[in-house]
């Protein structure tokens, strides 16, 4: 890797420069990669036994493919509501509308926080992938912000969440550098909204419907510290607040590549989709193309594919990421 992660602190965004670089050195012929589908799989289960190294690269396909999905049947009945009032498409969107009043949006942000951070996901994907790679030396990278491969039971020093937290508040103009947990709030937050919690404890929309689009305004989360207006640790502009852990996390991933950057690596792309891609997947590309022992995979429903210079060292599986994870268990 040329030296490019001597500064650990800094591996951030000393990948995303080298991955830029080797794109545009690759140009533009991309493949799907060779063999069938079945050989594919068989040779990444190999590659999963036998790499000294895997490095995991998540996007959110793979959530999606957890059932963590932000449309349809899922969104329609924890926000039927906010999509009566407003028109939501999905809850993405809900997380840019202007809403009339904070304690509009704040209830919206409840909601969202809690049912992407703090409950299981409907399929067992993560704890599937989590099988695969426990005996293995690994580590995450993911712009997934919804906390579930902690709620699997990854180690949390072998995870690098790069693009913030649902479970964080910030400063809401990004000062200082101190993050907070929110689940106290979000808790009296979904109380507050009517929810009531089920037999294990999950809050559920009530039999009979009645639920709350606003808080009560002393509900509104500002700093603990200051009294300040918050806003969620997730990054969305100049104003993101890269806290302690944060940068820990960084280091631990460049400290990662360093120790395993000339040995038979895998770096396993999964659901990672083309909004980001300077993050995972062009780094991935990168380092793949420079250490001759490494191997790239792509896991992705409809995006699975590789440059050409790197075909001959790359898997490329369509499909279902849980589907394919259930095939290599």
């Amino acid at each position: 890797m040329n030296g490019i992660f001597n500064n650990r602190a800094n591996g951030y965004s000393e990948s995303i420069r080298r991955g830029l670089s080797a794109v545009r050195s690759f140009g533009c012929s991309m493949s799907s990669g060779t063999g069938s589908r079945e050989e594919n799989l068989s040779r990444l289960k190999q590659e999963l036994e036998t790499a000294d190294a895997i490095v995991i690269g998540a996007g959110a396909g793979l959530s999606s493919s957890a059932g963590l999905t932000y449309s349809g049947e899922r969104f329609r009945w924890y926000f039927f509501d906010f999509i009566e009032r407003f028109g939501f498409p999905d809850m993405y969107s809900g997380g840019f509308w202007p809403f009339p009043d904070n304690e509009t949006r704040w209830a919206w942000w409840a909601r969202h926080i809690y049912f992407n951070r703090y409950i299981d996901p409907p399929k067992p994907v993560y704890n599937e992938l989590l099988a695969l790679v426990k005996d293995k030396d690994y580590f995450v990278i993911t712009t997934n912000v919804d906390h579930q491969f902690q709620r699997a039971g990854f180690d949390k020093s072998r995870l690098f969440y790069t693009q913030g937290d649902y479970g964080l508040f910030q400063d809401a103009q990004g000062r200082g550098s101190r993050t907070w947990d929110n689940e106290d709030w979000v808790m009296l937050a979904m109380e507050a909204q009517g929810f009531v919690r089920d037999e294990n404890g999950v809050f559920q929309v009530p039999k009979d419907r009645r639920i709350s689009m606003r808080l009560p305004h002393d509900l509104i989360p500002t700093d603990p510290k200051t009294g300040l207006a918050v806003a969620m640790n997730l990054r969305a502009d100049d104003t993101f607040v890269e806290d302690a852990g944060w940068y820990s996390a960084s280091a631990n991933y460049a400290a990662f590549l360093m120790a395993h950057e000339s040995q038979h690596i895998l770096y396993l792309e999964l659901g990672v989709g083309s909004n980001t891609p300077v993050i995972i997947k062009y780094p991935f590309w990168a380092m793949t193309a420079d250490n001759s022992k490494a191997v790239y995979a792509c896991l992705n429903y409809s995006e699975a594919v590789c440059p050409k210079v790197i075909e001959d060292r790359s898997i490329c599986i369509g499909g279902d990421i849980g589907e394919v994870l259930k095939r290599l268990l």
